[in-house]
C-alpha cells in the first residue's frame, strides 16, 4: 500500500495541496436561513479545559474566560439535502469533485474495493478515487436513505462557499464551544461528566475495537442523522462526535494563551483551521477528541467521510 504526501493526522487527514483556494462566485441564495437556527444570548464562559482526558499538544489546556455577543447557530450540522439545495441552485463543485478523490475510512470500503494508498500513522484512512460528497465510499456508494445524514467529504472552502451562498458563516472556535457546553461549566460533554450516562449513549462515536471491529452498539456505523441523540442545553444536537465540524479560525496550537478575552476570532494566519467536535470514528483507545473542549485541526482543501459543518449568523 502506498501513502498520500502530506501530513495526515489520525483524526481527519490532509490532502497535502499547498493552500490551493479556488475562486468561487455562488452568489446568494434567496431561501430563508435554516429555520432550525438558534438564538445564543452570548456572554462569559471558561474556555479550554485542563481535563487529564485532555491533550495538552492540541492546546485545549490553559482554561481562560471569554466573552461572546449574541449569536445564532443551526441545531444540527448541515445534511445532504441541504447541501443539494445549495449544488442545485448554483452548480457548485466541490473540492472532493475538483481533485477527483477523498479520504474514507478503510472499514466502509467493500471487499472488492481496488488497492489504493493509505496514510502513513493511520492506516484507517484511504485515498479513494471518486469519493465525494454524493459518494462517501466511493463511486459505487450514494446518499440513498442518507438525506438527513451530515453532509460529507466537504473541504473549508465547500463550506465557506455555502455559506456565502446562504448569507450565514461557521462559527469561530469560541461560538462552537459556548454552543456544544450547552450552557454548563467546565463538563466534559455537552451532557455532563459520564460518556454514558445510566449507560445510555448520547453520541456517535465508534464502538468495540477500534479500528477493527465497529459493533454499531450507539445504533450506527458511520454517520447518523442531523437530529439523532438528545440536544444539549441550548437545543443544539450532536455537538460531539458524527462528524467533526469546520470552524472559521486558523488553528495554533498555543493560540489561547494570547487570545483575547472578547470575542475570539483566532490566529490572523495559518496552515490549518480549527475542527470540533469529534467524529463516528473517535474511540477512547486511541482518541478522546469527542469532548467539548478537544481541538483539532485539518488543512482548509482537505476532506474526508467523517468531517461536515454547521452554520452560524450574527
Amino acid at each position: 500500500m502506498t501513502e498520500v504526501p502530506g501530513e495526515s493526522p489520525c483524526c481527519a487527514p490532509n490532502r497535502g495541496a499547498s493552500g490551493r483556494q479556488p475562486a468561487v462566485d455562488v452568489g446568494v441564495s434567496s431561501l430563508a436561513p435554516p429555520a432550525s437556527m438558534v438564538k445564543l444570548a452570548g456572554g462569559a464562559f471558561d474556555m479550554g479545559s485542563d481535563d487529564p482526558q485532555g491533550y495538552p499538544s492540541d492546546g485545549e489546556g490553559l482554561v481562560h474566560e471569554v466573552e461572546l455577543a449574541a449569536f445564532m447557530i443551526d441545531a444540527m450540522a448541515l445534511d445532504n439535502d441541504g447541501f443539494a439545495a445549495f449544488v442545485g441552485s448554483t452548480g457548485y463543485v466541490s473540492d472532493a469533485e475538483r481533485y477527483g478523490w477523498s479520504f474514507v475510512f478503510a472499514g466502509h470500503l467493500p471487499d472488492d474495493t481496488p488497492d489504493t494508498a493509505g496514510v502513513q500513522g493511520a492506516p484507517w484512512w484511504r485515498q479513494v478515487f471518486g469519493a465525494d460528497w454524493r459518494h462517501p465510499e466511493g463511486p459505487q456508494s450514494n446518499l440513498s436513505e442518507r438525506a438527513d445524514h451530515p453532509v460529507v467529504h466537504v473541504s473549508w472552502h465547500d463550506a465557506q462557499a455555502y455559506c456565502r451562498w446562504s448569507e450565514t458563516r461557521l462559527p469561530t472556535e469560541a461560538e462552537w464551544e459556548y454552543a456544544a457546553r450547552g450552557g454548563l461549566v467546565q463538563r466534559r460533554f455537552p451532557w455532563g461528566d459520564e460518556l454514558e450516562p445510566a449507560g445510555v449513549h448520547r453520541m456517535n462515536v465508534f464502538q468495540g475495537t477500534f479500528p477493527g471491529v465497529d459493533t454499531g452498539a450507539d445504533g450506527f456505523r458511520g454517520t447518523a442523522p442531523v437530529g439523532s441523540f438528545p440536544a444539549n442545553g441550548f437545543g443544539l444536537h450532536n455537538m460531539t462526535g458524527n462528524v467533526w465540524e469546520w470552524c472559521q479560525d486558523w488553528f495554533e496550537p498555543g493560540y489561547y494563551s494570547a487570545s483575547p478575552r472578547l470575542a475570539p476570532e483566532g490566529p490572523g494566519a495559518g496552515r490549518a483551521r480549527v475542527t470540533r467536535g469529534g467524529s463516528f470514528l473517535c474511540h477512547a483507545s486511541y482518541c478522546r477528541r469527542y469532548r467539548v473542549a478537544a481541538r483539532s485541526s485539518s488543512e482548509p482543501e482537505s476532506s474526508a467521510s467523517n468531517m461536515g459543518f454547521r452554520v452560524a449568523k450574527n
